[in-house]
């Protein structure tokens, strides 16, 4: 937790892509080079219609968590800092159940409430919603699941260290990352512990880590250090590794190879990013590289039909030929805006920023052709879209937000 700590300071200060938040850690008139870009006026915006919008309670704040929310079976799920998981319908946000997962101490003072975000409970992980099951994760390595249809707990057990990402639930397994790199499977029956895959991470990382995903009993993790690993559900056995990023540089800033964002299995293809500058497609069977493009993220990727969406550290918005890597076009409008993972939404590919705006902009062109602001906070983590159509967004200040496309 420490390291990961020390980290986000470091990445503010020498990062082009984080270190634009005003008013963090000095005066307002430092130098305008690394300020987020101006937006402009768009002449003829899409039509972007909000739903609704609801307050959760405390969001993640400062801590860069990149919380998001979960859409599945018409409900939307989340958590918010006080240590509660909620359910929300999708078509309204009225609550349908409110859980709680961990107890958090209510404070007054702003040294205890560092102190509490350091080192006591909270929930720091995004939930995993899958057979039936809401997952969580907390800062001192809490794994509570939830029967998603009534918030009644089924179980509770611990990992070796916080949890930063969404579980991954299947069948047979609840697959939870944890901080320090270890990888643990539990039985979703009843939460007892199966297997546990280990290994060392670098002494300074991004802050974050790639959810798991699966797919054909396989469970696939990003790590720190640049590489891939494929895992067999049942068991956690290795099935295959890969490098997509070789940690190189004189320093530990510039060996980061962090693959921190979202991995995407679309067919028998998987697409992933690193932050050292790599974007890989390789085959999901035995993890056979396909192509490479020398663009990364510190966020991850969306696929559309013939397209890879990322946006970069600096806030360029690339498109990439699912074929062959190409660059097809790239929009530099939102410079330094800290911008999301993209996420396919129509015809558009939108993205959230640290001003707490979304993004709309056109697959096939790169234009900016939408904008919404769901409050003046940040957005960090991933919006979600769903089988309707509706996208769905969560502030860092725990403002939940519903939009659909149309006049």
């Amino acid at each position: 937790m420490l390291r990961k700590l020390i980290f986000v300071a470091v990445l503010v200060a020498f990062t082009p892509g984080c270190s634009t938040v005003k008013g963090w850690f000095g005066s307002s008139t430092k130098s305008k080079v690394n300020q987020p870009t101006e937006l402009v006026k768009i002449a003829s915006p899409v039509g972007v219609n909000k739903l609704w919008d609801v307050s959760l309670g405390k969001g993640e704040g400062r801590l860069w968590l990149r919380q998001r929310p979960a859409v599945n079976g018409g409900r939307v799920y989340a958590t918010n800092d006080d240590g509660e998981v909620l359910a929300l319908d999708a078509a309204t946000g009225k609550q349908i159940w409110v859980a709680n997962a961990v107890n958090v101490e209510k404070t007054g003072s702003w040294v205890k409430f560092w102190k509490r975000k350091a080192a006591e409970a909270g929930l720091t992980g995004s939930p995993g919603v899958g057979n039936g099951l809401v997952v969580v994760g907390g800062r001192n390595g809490e794994v509570i699941a939830f029967s998603a249809d009534t918030g009644e707990k089924r179980w509770a057990t611990r990992v070796s260290s916080e949890v930063l990402s969404a579980p991954y639930i299947t069948d047979t397994r609840v697959i939870v990352r944890s901080n320090d790199g270890r990888v643990f499977g539990f039985d979703p029956a009843d939460g007892t512990r199966k297997w546990v895959f280990d290994r060392g991470l670098p002494s300074l990382s991004v802050r974050g880590n790639a959810s798991p995903v699966g797919s054909n009993g396989m469970t696939f993790i990003g790590y720190d250090d640049g590489k891939l690993v494929a895992l067999r559900d049942l068991d956690g056995l290795l099935v295959w590794e890969l490098a997509v990023a070789e940690p190189d540089g004189r320093t530990e800033l510039e060996r980061m190879a962090d693959i921190d964002g979202e991995i995407i299995i679309d067919g028998e293809m998987l697409y992933v990013t690193s932050y050292h500058d790599k974007v890989m497609a390789l085959s999901l069977q035995n993890g056979q590289q396909l192509w490479t493009n020398d663009t990364g993220s510190y966020a991850g990727l969306a696929v559309a039909s013939d397209k890879v969406l990322l946006s970069d550290k600096t806030g360029n918005v690339w498109a990439l030929d699912r074929n062959n890597g190409t660059s097809l076009w790239k929009q530099n409008v939102l410079g330094n805006r800290q911008l999301t993972s993209p996420v396919v939404h129509g015809d558009y590919a939108v993205v959230g920023d640290l001003e707490g705006y979304l993004h709309w902009i056109k697959l096939d062109t790169g234009d900016v052709a939408g904008r919404a602001r769901i409050e003046r906070a940040a957005v960090r983590g991933t919006p979600q879209v769903s089988a309707e159509g509706v996208l769905y967004a969560l502030s860092n200040e725990g403002e939940l937000a519903a939009y659909r496309l149309g006049n």
